[in-house]
């Protein structure tokens, strides 16, 4: 089952996010690491710690790695390039919005899809959204 791994530059955002999309999800579902905040209170990112989390993750069908804003992208890019070239080549970065797409993927990735239809599913969140708030 494909990995995913939440990165935010907070961890009760991403904690918050992961049990959200928990809650949408039968037991069984993806493993979901989160590598978020320099601590329980300190804002940032940090790219060993994404690495670590990204191998935690990574299972035959590889990991989806949703992101934040800003640093958190550099960040993921450079876990990415720490991985040795099997696993690195067995990550996606997406593009998705952390929250929407945090379910899209799980639920996505509970139904056993490979980790480019569970990104696509994860970047699909926000024309749903779009949708939604504008009606069509």
């Amino acid at each position: 089952m494909t990995g995913i791994v939440v990165v935010s530059h907070s961890q009760p955002l991403a904690t918050a996010a992961v049990d959200l999309a928990s809650q949408m999800l039968r037991s069984g579902g993806p493993r979901i690491e989160v590598a978020a905040g320099l601590s329980d209170t300190e804002l940032g990112t940090d790219a060993a710690a994404i690495q670590t989390a990204i191998e935690a993750a990574m299972d035959d069908q590889g990991v989806v790695v949703l992101m934040d804003l800003g640093s958190a992208i550099m960040s993921a890019e450079m876990a990415v390039e720490m991985l040795d070239e099997d696993d690195a080549a067995r990550v996606r970065l997406s593009w998705a919005p952390l929250v929407e797409g945090l379910i899209g993927a799980a639920v996505t990735a509970a139904g056993g899809a490979d980790r480019e239809e569970v990104a696509t599913q994860a970047e699909l969140a926000a024309e749903a959204k779009r949708m939604q708030v504008t009606g069509g």
